[in-house]
């Protein structure tokens, strides 16, 4: 009867650590799972926030990629525009030159 006894308490004492130590576990793999979606719900914030930040460099390189090609239009008109005002010396010395040969001549 005491070993019975014993044997009953025993038993029921293991019963209720395996019980606090199934509690427990639960407890920790709740923890665990909880610990787990903060840190996808992280990676995906920063997930977002890069394609955000891509998205915005990407709009920026092209406003700069505006910016330059118009400048580079303005100074192959700027260019051109001086090319043609030689041009236009280089014809009006000519004209000069060639009306100095004629006075010369008479």
């Amino acid at each position: 009867m005491k070993n019975t006894l014993v044997a009953i308490i025993s038993l029921t004492a293991l019963t209720v650590f395996t019980a606090t130590l199934g509690v427990s576990c639960n407890k920790q793999k709740q923890a665990i799972d909880a610990r787990n979606d903060a840190t996808q719900t992280a990676i995906d914030h920063e997930k977002d926030a890069v394609a955000a930040a891509a998205k915005e460099d990407k709009a920026q390189t092209d406003i700069n990629a505006n910016i330059a090609k118009a400048n580079i239009e303005a100074n192959k008109v700027t260019a051109q525009a001086q090319l043609d005002a030689d041009k236009a010396k280089a014809d009006a010395e000519a004209v000069a030159a060639k009306a100095k040969v004629d006075a010369e001549k008479k």
